[in-house]
């Protein structure tokens, strides 16, 4: 008992953290300087949390297979496993033919999916889709995570499965999951793989934030020659 105790409050101590803010913190902790994507409003939160990592370049694109493809070249030209962010549904299915060029090309890729939260899986949700069924011929490995604890590990495992052996693209779907408290998300902060610049929220950010840092890239990829079209 007493040890349960101390275990409970050593995870209160811990930094509450959404599942985009973990996503980005694993990317950097696994050295992605860059990634891909159409904005879509399913993984917003991982767009807010980008906004606060400078090191990672996003790259807005105009549709997910030219998005799948900028992606894949990039880890055939480095070595390193190409990022591509897409929303379920169109988004997932246009990004399709890049992920399945570099699973016959052997070229490292990680893939993150959008999904429905968790409450919705299973219940037709608008634009739900199984991607484990989906991508399960196009790509090397591919999962969903459902919860925010999970994200680290499984985020840590999709890098490992992309590069050893012979490389592919490994596909993962992350639903809309609530904030969580994890050692991992705990270390990466300390080390300084995590630096956001405003304060923690709660329950994530808000709809005028999400809008305003949808606006704030648009401005910059207009100004970079790079077009933006938001879904």
């Amino acid at each position: 008992m007493a040890l349960r105790g101390a275990a409970a409050m050593t995870t209160a101590n811990l930094p509450l953290l959404s599942g985009g803010q973990l996503v980005v913190a694993s990317l950097r902790a696994h050295g992605a300087r860059m990634a891909f994507s159409v904005a879509g409003e399913s993984y917003l939160e991982v767009l807010d949390a980008l906004y606060d990592a400078p090191e990672i370049r996003l790259v807005t694109c105009r549709q997910e297979g030219g998005a799948a493809l900028m992606a894949e070249a990039y880890g055939k030209l480095t070595g390193e496993p190409g990022v591509l962010l897409v929303t379920r549904g169109p988004g997932a299915c246009n990004a399709a033919i890049g992920v399945h060029t570099a699973f016959q090309d052997s070229t490292p890729m990680i893939v993150l999916v959008g999904q429905v939260a968790r409450h919705q899986i299973d219940r037709e949700a608008f634009q739900e889709v199984d991607f484990r069924k989906m991508y399960a011929p196009l790509a090397k490995w591919v999962t969903q995570i459902d919860m925010a604890e999970r994200i680290p590990e499984l985020i840590g495992q999709a890098f490992q499965i992309a590069t050893s052996g012979r490389p592919g693209p490994v596909v993962l779907a992350v639903s809309a999951i609530p904030p969580a408290r994890t050692a991992a998300g705990a270390d990466q902060r300390r080390d300084g793989l995590w630096c956001p610049r405003r304060g923690r929220r709660q329950a994530g950010p808000s709809r005028p934030h999400r809008r305003r840092v949808l606006r704030r890239r648009r401005v910059h990829d207009d100004r970079a020659g790079v077009g933006n079209v938001a879904r």
